[in-house]
């Protein structure tokens, strides 16, 4: 009797030694700073191998800056250097917009073709997974600040650079929270892609137009000014442009961080429990 309980003893712990080897990755201990950066090393493969993507994206804020830079100039009546001044951080905050929202497009092709339902099974946490591809966009964002802001230089463009690497910090804050948001929308929209796009377009423009990165709202009707002043994005455009001016102080500069942390917050819980649900 002793020597069968003593079998069934050990033969009970040989299989629970070898269920602990084989544990499901999402049972296993993860680190969310480790796997943010594997998340990230993976999403920058595509872009390294592959630059001139990121160069063909610098093409809209190219045109933005050439065709509505001379009418601002015009209309202002202020020297060139001052309005590029107020204009192009706006157009870096359009830039991390645009680039972030593209975050659940990337999810889309993913699922389409089965790659995202091995990255889930992978030892992930899944925070990392939305973390990892919003931050993704920094890196090309960074690079189009840089050249946006070389091409601005000759028209009088001067720039901070403690203002600039803080801007990049808090458009980073941003980034990670629309783009959990938009990467929750293309799980919803999984099964009807189309409906990403509808709602990526009905939502990208108002967000942009009531933010004032492209035109200023002061003379605006009083609708669209109560309508701007619950944008999110509207205060991290004055922020950004506080930045660039140099006020680092500046009280708009607190208005930005509190706004981009806010969407960082919501958007992290949303797409967190939608890729629970996944």
């Amino acid at each position: 009797m002793n020597t069968l309980t003593e079998t069934a003893t050990a033969t009970g712990s040989s299989i629970a030694s070898v269920a602990a080897s084989v544990a499901p990755p999402a049972m296993r201990r993860t680190n969310l700073a480790t796997d943010t950066w594997n998340v990230l090393v993976r999403e920058l493969r595509p872009v390294m191998r592959d630059p001139f993507s990121a160069l063909f994206s610098l093409i809209q804020p190219l045109i933005f800056l050439g065709l509505f830079g001379p009418l601002l100039v015009a209309s202002s009546g202020a020297p060139a250097g001052e309005t590029l001044q107020w204009f192009v951080p706006g157009i870096l905050v359009m830039v991390a917009l645009f680039g972030t929202a593209s975050t659940g497009a990337n999810l889309l092709s993913e699922m389409q073709t089965g790659s995202h339902e091995r990255t889930l099974v992978a030892p992930l946490s899944r925070s990392a997974l939305l973390i990892g591809r919003a931050l993704k966009e920094v890196v090309p964002l960074t690079v189009q600040a840089v050249l946006v802001c070389l091409v601005a230089l000759p028209f009088g463009f001067t720039v901070n650079v403690p203002g600039l690497l803080i801007g990049l910090v808090l458009l980073a804050i941003f980034g990670i929270g629309f783009g959990a948001l938009s990467y929750s929308v293309a799980l919803a929209c999984r099964s009807r892609d189309w409906m990403f796009w509808v709602i990526h377009q009905t939502l990208i423009f108002p967000l942009m137009i009531l933010s004032g990165m492209l035109l200023p709202l002061d003379d605006g009707p009083a609708w669209m000014k109560v309508a701007a002043a619950v944008n999110p994005l509207s205060y991290v455009v004055d922020a950004e442009r506080a930045l660039f001016a140099g006020s680092l102080a500046e009280i708009a500069v607190l208005g930005g961080f509190i706004a981009a942390l806010a969407t960082a917050a919501v958007g992290l819980a949303v797409g967190i429990r939608a890729m629970r649900r996944f």
